[in-house]
Parts: C-alpha cells; structure tokens; sequence
C-alpha cells in the first residue's frame, strides 16, 4: 500500500496528464476530480482510471485540448457538447451550466453528449449542493455496442451499470447525497476481483447460462452484472437509460472515433432547482437538518455501530484521508507509476 497526500497525488496526476497532451484547463479540473475520488473513499472512480485516460488521449479517443460547449439552449435547458474531451472536464462544464441557470431562473435541465467517461456522479451533486441547489444526474448509453449487465428475470445482457446521483444541501449538518451505480456492483470492482484473484459478494454476477456466481471469470466469459434490488433497480436502470441516453439524443452524436464501443453513446442528463424554490432556505435547511439528526439517533442494528445519512462516508473519508494521507492499493499504484515511466515522468 502505497500513502500519498491530496496535493502529491493532485500535482502527480495533474502532471501526467499534462505530459500526455492536455492542456492546463483540462488538466486541473481532471487531477481535482481523480484526487476528490480518491479522497472521499470511492477508489474505483479515481486514479484507478488514469492509464486507460492517457492510452485514450494518445490515439485520439480522447481529444485532451477540447472544451465544452452549449449547442442549443433555452432559459433553463441546454445541450452542451463535451467535444470528447475528458468526461469529468465536460461533466463539470454541464453542471456549472446547469447551476447558473437554476440560480436565475429556478430550476434547468442541462443534457451532455459527446463526453468520455465522467467519473464519480457524486462530484456534480456535491457542486450543486454547495451552491445551494438539489440536483440529479443520469447516465446512459453504455450498452449500446457492449452491453454487460441483464435486465430482471432475463438471461443475456441488454443493459449497463447506468450510474445515477441525487444531491440535497443542508445547513448546520454535511449535505445529503448519494451515487451509485444501479448494478449490483461497479464494473471496477468486478475486474479488481480477477485481477486479485478474489470472489465477488453473491447476487452481484450471472454467468453466461443466467445463473448467479461469484467468479469474477464467469463475468468475462459471457457472464453479467445484475441490477440491484431486484425488479426496484432494473426500472431505476431502465429510468437512467431514458433520462441518459435517449432524452439527451446521444445516439445522434456518437461518432466512430471518439468515447469507445462505451462511451460513444454516453448520455448524461443533469436537473438542478433551488432548494428554497417554496420556502426560505433558512426553514428548509433547518428542516433537512431535522431530519437528518433524527435519522442519526436511531439506536443501531446488532451489528452496527451507528446510524448514518448518505453521504456521511464520504464526509469522514475526506477527513481522515486529509489527515493521514490517501492509501492507493499496490497493484494501483503501480499502473501509475507504469504510465508515468512511458510518458518520462520520474518524479513520482
């Protein structure tokens, strides 16, 4: 296990990716977006992602000096383009829209199209929520050309890991967000299992007959993810599909050389609105407060130390990796250090 601080890690990442070929603008908000990943406990959505960044940068996939732009817009909606530059880049862009408008007119749907792979959902929720705003985001089209997770009670895979996130910002106490993938499990924790050569918890996988199994290898051979909770997360995973891929038109924009058989049709659609639209916001983060002090006093489970709200494990994350640094797992770390060598980076 390797420890490094926010800013190493920040100025290491923010480097590499300088180094293959972004510019400063497009380097800072990608290393910010890594870094906060990793920060807040959500790995698989961290620098565990920077080689296939880098490789994708390289051949083009990936356009590093791009920058969103607004295609069509009205009062409160938009359409930005993330020229495929990187996912978290134009995620970010869309979300800064999106908040501007609902800040003048109350509320804004703010679709992105043409966008690399955007990362931890929570982020975007987490802007909003700072800013006063609750705020959703749906992403979509991921099955299009590889499809990896089936649908409830079927056999073969149709559909994603199709991520979604809610955000709610609150007064005295941390904010309330949530962001998860709507399969049982991240496809980074799948290959994190072969690579370690682990077993996946039960109900996460089928192999390729249906059948559930906890052998990663069963995934890669024909096998897929299950949606969460039954037939509940296979209708969130067919909502997220609708709000993503086709409200947002994606598939009008894919294009054969950027985003990958993946992201080509990646559609991500964010709705953000005042949270005091009906109310003061003093009466409204008084009342979330409430609730969430409410929440916490329940007495725990056998087997639970406490009670927590959604988003209290990244809160205490952050303060802990602030504090003692940013633990970064050896087979990890070694990917980085491998793609910072080939770009002549030694400083690491």
């Amino acid at each position: 296990m390797i420890i490094k601080t926010e800013a190493e890690l920040y100025q290491l990442v923010r480097n590499i990716i300088l180094t293959a070929g972004a510019d400063e603008r497009n380097a800072n908000d990608l290393a910010e977006h890594l870094v906060s990943s990793n920060l807040s406990g959500v790995d698989t959505h961290g620098i565990w992602h920077l080689p296939r960044y880098v490789e994708s940068a390289k051949s083009g996939e990936i356009v590093p000096t791009a920058w969103p732009e607004v295609l069509r817009e009205t009062s409160t909606s938009a359409l930005v383009t993330g020229n495929w530059t990187f996912g978290q880049v134009a995620a970010k862009y869309a979300m800064q829209v999106a908040i501007a408008k609902a800040k003048e007119h109350g509320i804004a749907v703010v679709s992105l199209v043409q966008s690399d792979h955007i990362g931890r959902l929570g982020f975007y929720v987490e802007m909003a929520a700072s800013e006063g705003m609750i705020s959703m985001v749906w992403a979509g089209g991921y099955s299009e050309e590889e499809p990896a997770t089936v649908p409830y009670g079927g056999r073969k895979p149709v559909l994603h890991t199709n991520p979604l996130a809610m955000g709610f910002p609150a007064g005295e106490e941390p904010r309330m967000m949530f962001d998860f993938a709507t399969a049982a499990v991240s496809g980074v924790k799948v290959i994190n299992a072969q690579r370690r050569g682990e077993r996946l918890p039960a109900g996460c996988i089928v192999d390729k007959d249906g059948v559930s199994s906890t052998d990663p290898n069963d995934f890669f051979a024909g096998g897929g993810h299950v949606p969460f909770g039954g037939h509940k997360g296979y209708a969130l995973m067919m909502a997220t599909e609708f709000l993503g891929r086709i409200f947002a038109g994606a598939d009008a924009f894919a294009d054969a050389n950027h985003g990958g058989p993946i992201m080509r049709h990646q559609g991500v659609t964010m709705v953000v609105f005042k949270a005091d639209l009906f109310q003061p916001f003093a009466t409204y983060a008084s009342r979330a407060d409430e609730m969430a002090r409410r929440v916490r006093a329940i007495p725990p489970a056998p087997g639970f130390s406490e009670v927590l709200m959604p988003g209290d494990p990244e809160v205490r994350t952050r303060a802990i990796r602030r504090r003692d640094g940013i633990p970064i797992a050896d087979d990890v770390w070694e990917s980085i250090t491998e793609v910072a060598t080939s770009l002549g980076i030694t400083d690491i």
